[in-house]
């Protein structure tokens, strides 16, 4: 039985913009996920017509439990609409994730993505990305090995991810994530394009240039916007 919706500011602004005959993607995560019931309440109270698609099996199961239609990405081209969360934010609107270890599905949906915007409370606005999480990087099992000691040949040291049980956690796309520290300073466009190229490395979460804005929410309830200006 689906919980009782609670109006919720920040999931309202993320759902605002979107209109019938839209396709919306939807992120993964708890932030997300006030997204995803926000859309479910337009759905039901405006009569909105869309299809949705999801990052993960976890917002798949969300989003069909409360009566969105989710269809699947596979099918598509294009997505006109993606709302996603963030582990954290910058100034120059480049975002970290991973803590859900999405990121290979939360990215591919971006790239398709005509609007991509991120939601994030405001203690997740850092002066720079890693200051208080890892970088989450998937990578394929069979070659863990090489690609963990190339990992810490460039000061990247970390663990694979583990459930709260003690198992190794797999992402949806069967990969292992390895959480790595960054050092303060770090070239992240750099980081990220020799990720790009390693041999084995599925993704990351340095997701650089993809949002197009950030819904931030303050401790007083008050949703900020920061708008990236493209040229």
């Amino acid at each position: 039985m689906n919980e009782p919706y609670v109006a919720d500011a920040l999931g309202m602004a993320a759902v605002a913009e979107i209109r019938s005959g839209m396709i919306v993607g939807l992120g993964t995560g708890r932030t997300a996920n006030r997204g995803i019931r926000a859309l479910a309440e337009r759905v039901r109270e405006d009569g909105l017509q869309i299809k949705c698609v999801a990052t993960s099996e976890v917002s798949d199961a969300l989003a069909r439990d409360l009566g969105l239609e989710v269809v699947e990405f596979a099918l598509l081209e294009r997505v006109d609409y993606l709302f996603d969360g963030a582990d954290e934010v910058d100034s120059e609107l480049r975002a970290l994730k991973g803590s859900g270890g999405a990121m290979t599905r939360e990215r591919l949906v971006a790239w398709a993505a005509d609007r991509v915007v991120y939601m994030v409370a405001e203690n997740k606005m850092v002066e720079s990305l890693g200051s208080s999480n890892t970088l989450a990087i998937a990578v394929l099992p069979f070659g863990l090995g090489p690609i963990r000691a190339e990992l810490r040949s460039m000061g990247l040291i970390g663990v694979c991810r583990r459930k709260i049980n003690g198992e190794l956690f797999i992402t949806d796309n069967g990969n292992l994530i390895l959480d790595v520290t960054i050092d303060d300073g770090e070239d992240l466009e750099q980081l990220a394009a020799t990720l790009n190229d390693m041999p084995g490395v599925i993704d990351h979460g340095l997701f650089l240039d993809e949002a197009d804005e950030i819904l931030v929410e303050r401790a007083d309830g008050k949703i900020d916007r920061m708008v990236r200006q493209r040229t």
